[in-house]
């Protein structure tokens, strides 16, 4: 998957997020702003997750999503999607399947808990 595509698939999924968060992205430099390719290795930790039960298939590009910000020691995954991601039971059972295939645990959070607001 080329870099300009794995972009454009994460500019889509943000399209749906309310205009103030919408508005929060468009002020991050882009020197700041990393783009990572779906590794191989992203592929097949997604795919354990979906053996292991964690989300359905229908939910294969979330768990591609979770595996490459694993992968790729992201520091935290912001979500606005409750029903697969930021949802406690899945959490855990994305970090049940990285700590079994040796990868570190992953904080998953929504953006309301990691925007600071100035008074």
């Amino acid at each position: 998957m080329s870099l300009k595509r794995v972009r454009k698939l994460c500019l889509l999924e943000l399209e749906n997020a309310p205009k103030d968060v919408q508005d929060i992205l468009k002020q991050i430099p882009i020197e700041n702003i990393e783009y990572v390719e779906l590794s191989i290795e992203a592929k097949q930790l997604a795919d354990k997750y979906l053996s292991e039960g964690v989300v359905s298939k229908k939910s294969k590009v979330d768990a591609q999503h979770i595996a490459t910000a694993t992968i790729n020691r992201a520091n935290v995954l912001v979500s606005w999607n409750f029903k697969h991601i930021v949802n406690l039971e899945r959490i855990h059972g994305y970090n049940a399947v990285n700590l079994k295939q040796g990868y570190p645990m992953i904080e998953i959070r929504t953006p309301l808990e990691v925007l600071s607001y100035e008074n």
